[in-house]
């Protein structure tokens, strides 16, 4: 009995804990179901999806760049690319022989290509259709033919450091094409194929297409044939001086908006990563990865915007604004230039010297760029509203233009400017700004002083056309007052009219400017920066301009070597933007400059043309291969002057 009890006993405790761990085993059980379906169920479907599934992308058309008038500048070619997915392929080395064959490439290197243990592998990029069209119809197994884009740039080098370019993966890498990627660039769409475990095709298989989104189109504010006279008459500059660069920036003054942007020597947008430079092209292959980094940067860098430079005596344009603003200096105000001026115990010389202005008034001392003048109405100032002036010109800043990269101005610290740095800095030494900084300085010195905001793009549109978003660029910043632009205004004309800056000087068209000849450091190397900043008319100005030659040869100084590029450059440009001539009684009573109507030479042959515009006086420019005009510059019935440049486009 107690034997049976004892038993009986022990198969109830092991019936019991059989119990335990079956319910044991059953909730882990049920623990790990509740943990694969909700805590990495997800990841598993994905996992699951992708070994039953291939997924092939279809890059999106990246969206057009265009100019203000819709010019195409940056646009999107189809063609196809050429991949091999080594599941799905039966006979390698047949399928090799027959790419290499047709895309003309090396067996041995398609071979390893097809043998890769990869899921997807390119073969080629941008082959064209008829290509493309060839190996579709090989019906070759495990061979796909995709769409594909390719980044196209019809005005090959124009604009290109504003315009930018994009890599293999069609984002952008500088310029335009970077700052406004996320519009370009669209959504890419896939193709979707059912496979096996091992990545082979189902048969049967359905085949899910999900179309790309094209990018949206970027207007810009460039006008394509302001960009090509500037890049043009520059690239005649550079040479004419053999100088080491050059840049020209033509701008609104009232808005900001950029017409024209160029530099020099510049490169082809469609072949980016080639040197512009034939003397390191010879050295090229042997340079590290490194070094042709460094040069490629080099050769895409924007001086305009990534660089700075001291400006020279174009800056004196802010000390004037900012003692008339003040009441420290009056137009009629007597200085006397000895040839320099005494400061902090350094002879600080004027750019005659040794030869000296005499006596001058403050206008006279603007016309003539006169550093001793420029240096006691900063004296006047002193230190600290002149610092002052230096911010509510904004050099401390970025101007905010919508292209990357944006250097800002180096300036000295309030506290570290003695009566030499005032001195100075007066006459634009020993700080330095970008040219644009410059550019919008001078902007808001002749707008009535406002400080606008530079920018290239004007509009986001959809691929239709249709408007989807419009940049904002305003500020609310305050410079000078209108009554000191307005007085500016008049200054800088005469400094056009009878100044420094009389190269400029076209008969008809009221133009103010400035000249500039800034040395570079080191101080005594011989090296200058020529620049001449211009806009007209000067009564209400709606066009301003830039022009800085770096490293002339031979004479150097701003108004001989930058003043002829603008004159050039407003003499065309001031027409084209329905800029009419207002001729004063002295330019009407000079043969010379007296106003002549033009005809229309469109149609005629271009030895005629230039036949009868050089018996009337005029110089001619021809642009082009053509034997007939197509097109002139200025435009018929516009009144210019003897001697004037006329452009026939054939």
């Amino acid at each position: 009995m107690s034997r049976m009890f004892r038993a009986s006993l022990s198969e109830k405790r092991s019936l019991l804990f059989g119990l335990v761990v079956y319910e044991l085993m059953l909730a882990l059980l049920m623990g790990r179901v509740f943990y694969i379906q909700f805590s990495r169920g997800e990841e598993l479907q994905k996992l699951a999806y992708e070994q039953q599934s291939r997924d092939r992308l279809i890059k999106s058309r990246r969206g057009d760049i265009v100019d203000r008038n819709g010019a195409l500048l940056a646009g999107t070619e189809t063609v196809y690319s050429i991949s091999v997915i080594h599941a799905q392929i039966d006979e390698p080395e047949k399928t090799a022989e027959s790419l290499s064959q047709a895309l003309g490439l090396e067996y041995d290197y398609v071979l390893k290509k097809i043998e890769k243990n990869v899921a997807l592998e390119r073969i080629k990029t941008q082959t064209d259709e008829e290509t493309a069209k060839k190996i579709r119809n090989m019906n070759l197994k495990g061979v796909a033919v995709d769409e594909d884009v390719k980044r196209t740039y019809p005005e090959g080098s124009l604009a290109g450091r504003v315009i930018g370019f994009t890599g293999r993966d069609n984002q952008g890498i500088i310029g335009l094409e970077a700052k406004y990627d996320a519009y370009l660039k669209g959504d890419q769409g896939k193709i979707l194929t059912e496979t096996d475990g091992r990545g082979v095709e189902l048969n049967f298989s359905k085949k899910i297409r999900k179309p790309p989104s094209d990018g949206k189109t970027l207007m810009t504010t460039l006008d394509i044939n302001i960009q090509r006279y500037a890049e043009q008459i520059l690239e005649n500059a550079i040479e004419a001086k053999s100088a080491l660069r050059g840049s020209i920036i033509v701008m609104n003054p009232q808005n900001g908006e950029i017409y024209a942007m160029a530099q020099k020597p510049d490169f082809d947008l469609n072949k980016p990563f080639e040197i512009n430079d034939a003397e390191l092209e010879k050295i090229w292959d042997g340079l590290s990865q490194e070094d042709k980094n460094k040069y490629l940067n080099a050769m895409w860098r924007n001086f305009n915007i990534n660089d700075t430079y001291e400006p020279g005596s174009t800056f004196k344009i802010v000390t004037s604004s900012a003692g008339l603003e003040e009441g420290v200096v009056s137009p009629n105000d007597r200085f006397d230039c000895s040839g320099g001026r005494e400061v902090g115990g350094r002879y600080i010389k004027c750019w005659r010297s040794p030869r000296s202005h005499g006596s001058e008034t403050f206008v006279e001392g603007v016309r003539n760029s006169c550093n001793p003048v420029f240096m006691d109405v900063a004296a006047r100032l002193g230190a600290d509203r002149f610092y002052e002036y230096m911010l509510k010109f904004a050099f401390d800043k970025k101007t905010g233009i919508d292209l990357p990269g944006e250097a800002v101005g180096i300036m000295h610290k309030k506290e570290n400017i003695g009566p030499v740095e005032l001195a100075t800095m007066s006459f634009g030494q020993t700080f330095q700004i970008t040219p644009m900084q410059l550019l919008r300085a001078a902007s808001s010195v002749i707008n009535g002083g406002r400080l606008i905001v530079p920018h290239v793009g004007k509009a986001i549109l959809e691929p239709d056309g249709g408007m989807f978003y419009e940049p904002e660029f305003s500020s609310d910043e305050r410079s000078i007052s209108k009554e000191t632009s307005d007085t500016m205004r008049g200054i800088l004309e005469s400094v056009v009219y009878v100044g420094t800056g009389n190269k400029a000087y076209i008969p008809g068209f009221r133009i103010g400017g400035k000249t500039a000849t800034s040395e570079k450091l080191p101080r005594g190397s011989g090296k200058y920066i020529a620049s001449f900043m211009a806009f007209a008319p000067a009564d209400d100005p709606q066009v301003i301009a830039l022009v800085l030659i770096d490293e002339p040869k031979g004479v150097y100084y701003g108004g001989q070597v930058a003043g002829p590029v603008m004159k050039d450059l407003l003499s065309v440009c001031l027409p084209y933007l329905g800029i009419e001539r207002q001729y004063n009684a002295e330019e009407l009573s000079k043969k010379e400059t007296a106003p002549y109507e033009l005809e229309s030479y469109v149609g005629e042959s271009v030895s005629e043309a230039k036949e009868k515009l050089e018996r009337a006086g005029m110089k001619t420019e021809i642009h082009g291969e053509g034997d007939t005009v197509k097109n002139q510059f200025p435009l018929k019935g516009e009144k210019i002057y003897i001697n004037s440049k006329v452009i026939l486009y054939t």
